[in-house]
């Protein structure tokens, strides 16, 4: 017999699929037809990819205005062919590394295929891309890892597209309806029919015994239908509440069926027979996050069936009890953890109750269980400061009144092709550059397009860790696709950033990736956040991310200087750590004495290539 896998809500699910409506046309070097990437700081001379970092297409609103035709498409090309864009640095500098999968479908017919980095440029004439999804490494991850390092790897790619596939969904569902009714539309079996076709699941074969590969104790997922597509959970609405302790069937929840005694049939029958067989049960929980708003189902681990008994229930009719012990010596859960550090009352080596100093709208803790170590010292800000020969003006805003809900009228909407986020607050895809709503706007702070610029919405602390300083993690689960925090500081030219090479790892290059005039005379702007900074600075690397860095603007039009914002690429547990990619390369990065500079990388990841750059 298989093992069982069990989920904490029964309730019935309805088997309803749609069309997905997925074309759309974008001008050219817009939208999904281009690539960019925003990056930290290295000296080095920079090699990028096609149509990546200084080799990608300009974007600014000239160019979106007159469509960018084959007369500026030539001249882009003339200035990529003629080296444009390289530059040597003496200083380690992050950027921006929008590096993504896309998921497409061909013109014709209802073919469908997945395309990537490595796809030819030409190919946007010939697909319409649904949604960009943020690639998980840049390496390639089958060299050199184990099978069950691949097999992690596969399950979180899988996780993000679906996620994404959602998140497109949901708002084109939202432009339709505009905010007047309730959305009823079943957007995870219309995500997960799409995955199918794309070959996007993984774990289908045969029941697997125990842990399922590449799925890990805390994984969180907001749809039985995430459960099915990694093979954690394959029965698509019926689960046993385990909470509880209860068998399945019998105690209705309608009131056109009347309660009846429960059967020692299919679930419950399962449960008896793993009494004997021993076979191991995975116990997924039904779980409520931020304020009961958000319902998530996580992975608990393993556990046995101990023994069954039948008692009565709440409607006086018979029900099956199974008595479930955790096996022991697998992780605990985050918000167990959580629970049990009693983090309300007095947190187990709490050294600064907040670095923020009152600035941010949620206190910001700092936690050492490693040594003695406090804080480095900075001046923690909010916003960021630009040189005053350099005073950014905000941009003409929109007219609307309401919360910009009609992307047909919401001229702020127009620059991103609609509008960027889900009314949940997610961002629904990775883009060049995200245009939010302002202060010349007319519509209210509550508008759907102002996410990033409301600041710090999650519980986040800063810890020390191990071999990496200090990092940063959440009190609470953060959904995939939600605003985390900004990377903030000063404000520098490149050859002043250059000057102050002894703080490399708070260097952050912004903006050369979006307009041609930068690169093309050599200029460009670094964010510097070692001495004036916020959260952003304490983020560390990783070669396997779980956020990445997205350009907005929303104060003012100026491509060359877009504010550097990190969002959940895929559902982030309590308790772990938060990182991106510094968007380093590689053996290209020198020291005054022309001798190449390494930093060992400790992210321990799967995937991890050892070395930061």
């Amino acid at each position: 017999m298989a093992t069982s896998s069990s989920v904490l809500d029964g309730h019935s699910e309805e088997r309803m699929l749609r069309k997905l409506s997925a074309y759309r046309n974008y001008p050219p070097g817009v939208g999904r037809t281009s690539r960019f990437f925003p990056v930290r700081r290295v000296s080095a001379v920079r090699d990028y990819p096609p149509f990546c970092g200084p080799n990608a297409l300009s974007l600014s609103k000239g160019d979106v205005s007159k469509g960018n035709g084959t007369e500026e498409r030539k001249r882009e090309f003339d200035f990529l062919a003629r080296g444009g864009g390289s530059k040597t640095v003496m200083t380690a500098r992050k950027s921006v590394n929008h590096s993504w999968m896309m998921l497409v479908k061909k013109k014709e017919g209802n073919a469908s295929s997945s395309g990537g980095m490595d796809g030819k440029f030409s190919d946007a004439h010939r697909y319409c891309y649904n949604v960009n999804v943020p690639l998980l490494c840049r390496d390639n991850l089958s060299r050199g890892n184990s099978e069950a390092d691949v097999t992690r790897n596969t399950v979180r790619e899988i996780m993000r597209c679906f996620q994404a596939v959602c998140r497109k969904l949901l708002q084109e569902e939202e432009a339709k309806l505009k905010g007047k009714a309730k959305i009823r539309r079943r957007i995870d079996l219309e995500a997960a029919k799409i995955l199918k076709k794309e070959g996007k699941y993984i774990n289908s074969g045969k029941y697997i015994f125990g842990s399922v590969p590449g799925v890990e104790i805390g994984d969180e997922f907001d749809y039985r239908m995430e459960l099915h597509l990694v093979g954690l959970h394959r029965n698509l609405q019926a689960g046993i509440d385990y909470t509880m302790r209860n068998g399945h069937g019998g105690n209705v929840m309608s009131r056109k069926k009347a309660p009846e005694d429960q059967k020692l049939e299919r679930g419950n029958l399962a449960l008896k027979n793993s009494i004997k067989k021993k076979n191991p049960v995975r116990v997924i929980r039904g779980a409520f996050f931020g304020g009961g708003s958000r319902r998530t189902f996580v992975y608990d681990g393993l556990y046995e069936v101990e023994s069954c008994w039948q008692e009565r229930g709440p409607h006086g009719k018979m029900i099956f009890k199974f008595q479930l012990r955790r096996i022991p010596n697998q992780p605990e859960l985050p918000w167990i953890e959580l629970q049990n550090s009693n983090m309300f009352t007095l947190r187990k080596g709490l050294c600064v109750a907040d670095i923020s100093n009152g600035k941010e709208a949620l206190p910001i803790l700092a936690v050492n269980t490693i040594d003695n170590e406090k804080p480095p010292i900075f001046e923690y800000i909010t916003r960021m400061i630009y040189p005053s020969w350099l005073q950014p003006t905000p941009s003409k805003g929109c007219n609307c009144t309401d919360r910009c809900s009609d992307p047909t009228t919401c001229s702020c909407a127009g620059e991103n092709g609609g509008i960027p986020f889900n009314h949940t607050g997610c961002i629904v895809e990775v883009k060049p550059l995200v245009y939010e709503c302002g202060p010349s706007c007319k519509c209210p702070p509550d508008c759907y397009n102002r996410v990033s610029q409301n600041g710090i919405k999650f519980p986040l602390e800063i810890y020390k860790t191990d071999k990496r300083g200090w990092g940063v993690r959440s009190l609470r689960s953060i959904p995939s696709g939600r605003f985390v925090c900004e990377y903030i500081g000063e404000l520098l030219e490149d050859k002043e950033a250059e000057e102050r090479s002894g703080h490399d790892e708070y260097l952050f290059d912004i903006g050369g990736n979006l307009i041609k005039d930068a690169l093309d005379s050599g200029g460009g702007f670094t964010i510097d956040a070692a001495r004036f900074g916020n959260l952003g600075r304490f983020f560390n690397h990783s070669c396997a991310p779980n956020m990445y860095a997205q350009n907005v603007l929303y104060d003012h039009g100026d491509h060359r200087i877009p504010h550097i914002m990190l969002f959940a690429a895929e559902n982030i547990p309590p308790l772990k750590e938060l990182t991106y990619d510094y968007n380093y390369s590689k053996d290209e990065i020198f020291d005054s004495d022309a001798n190449i500079k390494k930093k060992n990388c400790y992210c321990g990841s799967v995937g991890c290539t050892g070395r930061i750059y």
